[in-house]
């Protein structure tokens, strides 16, 4: 166990360590209880507008009943959160904001709102279960919930006799779900689905798998790959900022950023010895100079080798080889395209 986001979290289970609860994830399905995860609403006339003008993404492109992955910047362009917004209509939203920045999220928010919308801080309100692996389908159907969900929808459906909005989201890079009961009855829904996916050879998952798999799809993590000091631009993120839309907040600086060209850019680097690159870890070019850092690193699981996500000169590209700092030894990588192994979410 440790402390994540001021949450008392599971890093692995004793039975089964991260490696197999990576796997198992990737072979057949997993279950993570994250219901650290921040929850939100934003409801009222101008509800649209509002996170339109607060959030990167353009939620006009999405309907009811979709999901959206956005960032909320500051003026500066900086991230002050990235995450998933569930349009329910135009006029009432839930968010899911990473746990240790959903006040930050909804204190800008009702800074930003006019006194017509409603923001409830509802972290304490739903748990969030995550049921991921191409498995996941089959847990689901176990407990009487068959379902045909677009990637990125939702709908309220029923589980152990409680009602819960199932997601078609995931941070896995799997075909998978995320369940949102309500608290005090998250335990019995958790029960079940457990109950469910040992019929599939499901396992238990911690936040060792979780970081594993989501680095392996390049997915970023806040404080990470993202923060106040690393904008949308840099993070290699441009496609989740809608830039057709006439402002939002930070637009400015990122429309500059864009134009101009990143002083830095987010890279996958995959070891080409043994060497497994960590977070903080400077990068050199060939002839040693310091190009950058890594966000995150960690040993593949899937593929066997150690793998990161850099911020570096965007000079170098795409094939070139570069060197970490491995606790002293400069260590050969390769620069590589994201995801390291095939998506399957879709």
């Amino acid at each position: 166990m440790a402390d994540f986001g001021g949450w008392l979290m599971p890093i692995d289970y004793p039975a089964t360590g991260t490696v197999m609860e990576h796997a198992s994830v990737r072979d057949r399905v997993g279950i993570f209880d994250v219901s650290h995860l921040g929850k939100a609403s934003v409801r009222g006339p101008g509800a649209l507008d509002l996170l339109n003008r607060a959030f990167t993404n353009d939620l006009t492109k999405i309907g009811d009943g979709q999901a959206q992955y956005t960032m909320m910047c500051n003026e500066a362009g900086g991230v002050i959160d990235d995450l998933i917004v569930y349009r329910i209509n135009a006029e009432d939203f839930l968010l899911v904001p990473n746990a240790a920045n959903t006040s930050d999220v909804v204190a800008a928010l009702v800074a930003l709102a006019p006194p017509s919308i409603e923001i409830i801080n509802l972290h304490e309100a739903y748990g969030v279960i995550a049921v991921q692996g191409p498995k996941s389908p089959e847990v689901l159907l176990a407990l009487g919930v068959k379902q045909d969900l677009a990637y990125m929808s939702f709908e309220k459906v029923v589980v152990a006799g409680c009602e819960v909005v199932l997601c078609r989201t995931g941070y896995t890079g799997e075909l998978g779900f995320e369940l949102l009961p309500k608290w005090d009855e998250a335990e019995k829904v958790w029960n079940a689905i457990i109950g469910a996916s040992a019929l599939f050879e499901g396992v238990i998952c911690g936040l060792g798998a979780r970081d594993t798999l989501r680095t392996e799809m390049g997915y970023p993590l806040h404080g990470h790959e993202l923060s106040l000091a690393i904008t949308p631009v840099q993070a290699s993120a441009s496609w989740a900022v809608g830039w057709s839309k006439a402002e939002f907040v930070g637009h400015e600086i990122l429309r500059q950023e864009k134009s101009g060209g990143p002083k830095r850019k987010l890279v996958g680097l995959k070891a080409i010895g043994r060497g497994i690159p960590r977070p903080h870890m400077r990068v050199f070019s060939q002839d040693g100079q310091d190009i950058g850092e890594v966000t995150s690193g960690t040993f593949s699981p899937t593929l066997k080798i150690g793998i990161a996500l850099a911020l570096i000169s965007p000079i170098f590209k795409i094939g070139q080889t570069v060197r970490v700092d491995i606790r002293g030894n400069l260590c050969d990588v390769e620069i590589v395209k994201v995801p390291f192994v095939e998506s399957h979410v879709k």
